[in-house]
């Protein structure tokens, strides 16, 4: 999950949630190991995330290849200078 700065304009940051949901959502088509891949938008601005990825792997070999593999690191850019928080959690089902 992301959280963005609370001092981004509203339309600032509904087009960078945008860039980076169609970025993220994109990749399988280059990270071939991607089985499965989401980015959801928070609607409640009364909530504390903004952005909530889901993504699947088949492996957490699979996972840190994703988290270095170049067209990943360039949509994670997106938020670079606007992200204020982030939380992750890997867990296998």
């Amino acid at each position: 999950m992301f959280k963005l700065k609370e001092t981004l304009a509203a339309d600032v940051k509904a087009q960078v949630m945008n860039d980076f949901k169609a970025a993220i959502e994109a990749l399988p088509a280059t990270i071939p190991f991607i089985r499965r891949i989401f980015v959801g938008l928070n609607m409640n601005p009364a909530e504390q995330w903004d952005i909530c990825l889901e993504s699947e792997f088949d492996s957490l070999d699979d996972v840190k290849a994703y988290a270095v593999h170049p067209d990943h690191v360039a949509a994670a850019g997106i938020l670079k200078d606007v992200k204020a928080d982030r939380s992750c959690v890997d867990f296998e089902c």
